[in-house]
């Protein structure tokens, strides 16, 4: 049997150290034109199953569902059973129909400075023809197609034409190896693979296709390559099964009558990390999904479809793509920036350049980014005007509170609402938000679960804990777009996400978080990156805010290091902002700050200074590889590394880094 249940590998219930007192309600003039009140927490309540049908009428069923939720298969559930839609149609179709056709559904930003526009209109004879493409393709509803795209928008495209056909996508981000690629195909067993000649990074063209051959290379299930023109550059051909993306959507008719499916039907695959080393194929379904990214997307983001411009950075090949760049916006007729590229190319302005160029009024972004805004410093954003945002988000991990406060005031202008959202691949849809119309937001916590929702944090044995304190953070009710298993793997499914809380029927999340004395959340990361430090367990997470709340840090990745007389030890690892100097009479003062904002005993035992930490390529700090050199342990697989020879610098540069040692 499989057993990949996260375990808390802790004794104790984990303590809340870390206070925050500062709180920014809405807006007066926000809170009047909300979407959605304080009124959805008590109609949820009062009757969640009821909510949810009400949010599901915000679709257009082709036959309405004859049961909300069938919950006896638990953990495998059934949302609107007997229903039966299309997504794409809900997406696309619609808005055409309703006379909104000439909207613009997405500006595209390219790296080099290239832009197309897509209205409705234009987006439904896209979808079209290229639903009529895989048809004659041969691939057929329940078929899977995989898509292994840049950020351009026939990722957006390919993804709604499978949804049209009811063949599930599995996208594969496009930085990914040829060998996670292959792993993802034959899982899946895709027949089709959808790919480009290349894209813009960093001001320089990369070369796609040779990956994508050599990831199909002995995959027996696909038939097809179908290459999307990006770059122009040359590209291996194999005429006996590759296709150009516009020479095969071409000669398609603009015309495509979509076909209505099971609520239950699966819409998309999405691959997520197994601690076995095995990617987990996440499966979503199609009604329960949609309905619960629309409303978020409409009740998180108080969406104005016929004024609001929607920016989403995220990259389709992640659920934040999925959920909040391409489901949730279109199904709600939004207008949405789409960005090839990256966020220093060709200037560290450029973000903010595009803010000012679409007038952008809503962005989601992640963390990290923030963090690396910060870092380069509050005049380049200073240089845009960005008076056009009125709402601005955030998601991928938690948000230390000096990250929050800068972006709300640096970038949000002091007035915008800032929403720090929860939620993961396994969830589909967010869960954990404040509603920028209601809540009272606290920097750094992700306030209460949205409406229709219920969270609840445990100790080690499933018992709520009370306010004031910190464990394990569970969902104990079924939610519409909730994943419905791993893909052709039902015990990895029970075993990874319900065997720990088995008797309580809870779903675990795999995160810690604390209840402050309000009742509300903070969450505080995996419960990997939980430190045990003299029998206290200790958030790296909380760690790590309390450094960055220091004026001289931009940002801050924190391990536990073993300790022989501690058991373990507090590291951390610090990147200054640009406009200070490291020296060790500062790493004297990082560790008397975070003494003073904690506690003695969250005082790191070690500081470096460093230039850059080890990130993935969806923005999270890999502290594993940060833990192998503090212990001095061979490095372990750095791959997926947005630039590998990170950690060369950081492990170059440990013996003359200044570190300090605090005092036992």
């Amino acid at each position: 049997m499989n057993t990949e249940s996260p375990r808390d590998p802790r004794p104790e219930t984990l303590a809340n150290l870390l206070h925050e007192q500062r709180r920014f309600a809405p807006p007066p003039g926000f809170a009047e034109r909300a979407n959605v009140t304080a009124a959805a927490y008590d109609q949820a309540a009062a009757d969640r199953e009821a909510f949810w049908a009400e949010q599901a009428g915000r679709l257009d069923w082709a036959r309405r569902w004859d049961r909300v939720l069938d919950w006896s298969g638990a953990p495998f559930a059934r949302w609107f059973e007997g229903g039966r839609l299309n997504v794409a149609y809900n997406c696309v179709d619609r808005h055409v129909e309703q006379g909104r056709g000439d909207r613009v559904a997405v500006h595209f930003e390219g790296e080099p400075g290239d832009t197309r526009t897509l209205t409705y209109a234009q987006l439904k004879e896209e979808v079209c023809r290229a639903a009529n493409a895989l048809t004659e393709l041969g691939v057929r509803a329940g078929d899977r197609v995989a898509i292994y795209l840049p950020m351009i928008p026939e990722a957006v495209v390919a993804m709604l034409a499978c949804a049209r056909i009811g063949a599930p996508h599995s996208v594969v981000f496009a930085a990914f190896s040829p060998s996670a690629l292959r792993s993802r195909i034959d899982d899946a067993e895709a027949k089709v693979l959808i790919t480009a000649d290349g894209y813009h990074r960093r001001g320089a063209p990369v070369d796609l296709k040779p990956n994508a051959d050599a990831g199909v290379e002995g995959a027996e299930s696909i038939r097809t390559v179908v290459v999307v023109r990006r770059t122009g550059r040359p590209v291996p051909w194999n005429d006996e099964r590759d296709v150009w993306w516009h020479e095969l959507t071409g000669r398609q008719p603009t015309e495509h009558t979509p076909e209505a499916f099971d609520a239950e039907h699966p819409l998309f695959i999405l691959y997520t990390s197994g601690t076995t080393g095995r990617p987990k194929g996440i499966l979503h379904t199609t009604g329960g999904y949609l309905t619960q990214v629309a409303y978020t997307h409409h009740a998180v983001f108080d969406l104005k479809p016929e004024s609001d411009v929607y920016w989403c950075t995220a990259d389709v090949g992640w659920v934040t793509g999925h959920s909040y760049i391409v489901y949730g916006p279109l199904a709600n007729g939004a207008t949405e920036v789409l960005y090839e590229g990256t966020p220093d190319t060709p200037h560290r302005g450029r973000f903010w350049e595009i803010v000012e160029k679409y007038r952008v009024t809503i962005l989601y972004t992640a963390p990290t980014a923030i963090r690396m805004f910060m870092k380069w410093g509050e005049e380049i954003p200073a240089q845009f005007d960005l008076s056009s945002l009125r709402l601005i988000g955030s998601v991928g991990e938690p948000i230390n509170p000096e990250a929050w406060i800068w972006y709300r005031q640096t970038i949000g202008g002091g007035n915008c609402p800032v929403v720090d959202t929860w939620w993961q691949t396994e969830t589909g849809a967010i869960m954990i938000s404040p509603l920028p119309g209601v809540s009272s937001t606290k920097p750094g916590s992700a306030m209460r679960p949205l409406p229709g929702i219920s969270a609840e944090v445990v100790d080690d044995a499933g018992t709520p804990v009370p306010n004031g304190s910190g464990g394990l953070l569970v969902l104990d009710q079924p939610w519409p777009s909730m994943l419905r298993g791993i893909w052709g793997d039902p015990d990895r499914y029970r075993d990874t996400y319900w065997a720990r809380f088995a008797d309580q029927g809870y779903y675990f999340a795999g995160d810690g978080a604390k209840k402050d004395e309000d009742g509300d959340l903070w969450l505080l990361g995996r419960v990997d990156d939980i430190m045990l430090v003299s029998g206290h367990n200790i958030s790296t997470t909380e760690v790590e805010s309390a450094l960055v709340s220091h004026p001289a840090v931009a940002e801050a990745a924190v391990i536990g290091a073993q300790d022989p007389t501690t058991g373990q030890r507090i590291v951390a690892f610090v990147i200054l902002r640009a406009d200070r100097e490291g020296g060790a009479e500062l790493v004297t003062e990082l560790q008397g700050h975070v003494a003073r904002e904690i506690g003695p005993i969250a005082r790191p035992k070690q500081i470096y200074l460093v230039p850059e930490l080890p990130k993935t390529r969806s923005g999270k700090i890999m502290r594993r590889l940060l833990q192998d050199a503090a212990e001095s342990r061979a490095l372990g697989d750095t791959t997926t590394l947005t630039d590998a020879t990170v950690m060369e610098r950081i492990t170059g540069s440990l013996p003359g880094a200044e570190k300090g040692d605090a005092e036992e």
